[in-house]
């Protein structure tokens, strides 16, 4: 999907602007449209002291907003995909990338542009973050050195649908998906917010957190990888928070909420080829995703299935996709994120 330059024509910005005004909701300072002609006309407060900083109009149908966290006292860049049909407010879809919060090049836009093309055509809000490497998106206990301050969970949960939701005039419907570590936090944002998503979609997530297996996981992509501490996120393996933020332990509070769980089995399959479209270029990169990324999708793969088993005892349903090949990389994302949005549309109310 090739995205046009704006240029300067005032009919270009004045119908993007038309189709970008809203009214803040209730509890927000300013109840005027924020954007119009291309220009902000205000920088609305909430309550809790969040509120979009600027934005840039991309083209007719993107845009990228600064977002100011209270909670985290920063900036937070999130970009936006309009739907197709803007006639009617339209629901929004959450999508959230994977260990490195989309900061460098593993995120949807880079990586699987498909997903973005293929979610053009449906009348539904795309909103991407781009931020929180290695947080799980979720709401710390102390600052880490390495990684700051975290509360992304007030984030998602508290401070920017409201801002969308007035910015974009959207009709109040909200869906979340995400994959790898993002896998986990679209099963935990659920559940720390009764009714605000409608619908989520796991695609690779570990949901089980607290147990040795997922606490394992959990270091491996904060510690290992991000250089962060994980003592500053749940305290101490054994700590309460652990179980608290548990999405296996806390499965009963996903009832009624459409969900779709998806991971392959670690081996390798149609997209461990040798310079594919989505695999790393040179042997290396075909070798680290075909042994790592396996390995990594294998453990996962186990969490999935054990949240399978805990839904059903609960009589919980849900939507699975278990291919027998795949391992932990985007090619296999991009066909779950298809595959998922029957189950995300239903949610959002709109055309499977």
């Amino acid at each position: 999907m090739e995205r046009r330059a704006l240029g300067r024509p005032a009919i270009v910005l004045a119908a993007v602007a038309a189709a970008l005004v809203g009214t803040l909701v209730p509890g927000t300072a300013h109840a005027d449209p924020i954007i119009a002609n291309g220009a902000l006309l205000a920088r609305p407060v909430a309550a809790d002291g969040s509120r979009i900083l600027d934005f840039t109009i991309e083209d007719d149908r993107h845009l990228r907003m600064s977002v100011y966290s209270a909670a985290m006292d920063k900036p937070v860049t999130v970009t936006v995909q309009r739907p197709a049909d803007t006639s009617a407010p339209r629901p929004t879809l959450y999508l959230l990338s994977g260990a490195d919060g989309g900061e460098g090049t593993a995120n949807w836009d880079a990586r699987t542009p498909q997903a973005l093309e293929f979610l053009s055509t449906k009348d539904v809000n795309v909103v991407q973050p781009i931020g929180g490497a290695f947080s799980y998106y979720t709401d710390w206990r102390a600052p880490d050195p390495q990684l700051g301050v975290n509360k992304w969970q007030t984030f998602f949960n508290k401070e920017l649908p409201p801002l969308i939701d007035g910015a974009l005039g959207t009709n109040g419907l909200n869906a979340i998906a995400g994959l790898s570590t993002s896998g986990t936090s679209v099963l935990q944002l659920p559940i720390a917010a009764p009714g605000l998503y409608r619908a989520a979609a796991a695609y690779s997530g570990c949901a089980q957190i607290s147990d040795t297996i997922g606490y394992s996981f959990v270091n491996l992509a904060v510690g290992l990888w991000g250089g962060g501490n994980t003592d500053n996120m749940y305290g101490p393996e054994g700590d309460p928070m652990w179980a608290a933020n548990d999405p296996y332990l806390n499965a009963e509070q996903l009832r009624g909420v459409e969900l779709f769980i998806s991971s392959g089995s670690g081996l390798p399959g149609p997209y461990e080829t040798l310079n594919g479209p989505f695999t790393p270029p040179g042997v290396g990169g075909l070798v680290n995703q075909a042994l790592l990324g396996g390995l990594i999708e294998a453990g996962v793969n186990y969490c999935s299935h054990n949240l399978q088993s805990k839904l059903n005892a609960l009589g919980i349903p849900a939507t699975y996709d278990f291919p027998p090949t795949g391992t932990h990389s985007w090619g296999y994302w991009l066909d779950a994120l298809i595959a998922s949005w029957p189950v995300l549309a239903r949610g959002l109310e709109l055309p499977a």
